[in-house]
């Protein structure tokens, strides 16, 4: 059992990613967790990834709409 809760660096930055944007199940983010406990460069990491994601959405920004983006390729196709 321990030896599938351990993962590598690489995964564990992916699963930070997948966490950022709430797309990282319930055993992904333990195994993190277990991860982040022992690895100190992970641990940076995720804290970091942490403060980006509060920062984005503490400057609440927003992209543009479908239909906008394919107003804005339309308009610089013409112009090109």
């Amino acid at each position: 059992m321990v030896l599938v809760l351990m993962i590598s660096c690489d995964k564990a930055a992916e699963i930070c990613n997948k966490s950022q944007y709430d797309e990282a199940g319930f055993w992904e983010i333990l195994k993190l967790k277990i991860h982040v406990f022992y690895c100190k460069h992970c641990k940076t990491h995720s804290k970091k990834n942490t403060q980006l994601t509060a920062l984005c959405n503490k400057a609440n920004l927003h992209t543009m709409s479908v239909s906008d983006k394919e107003a804005l390729k339309k308009t610089l196709e013409k112009e090109l």
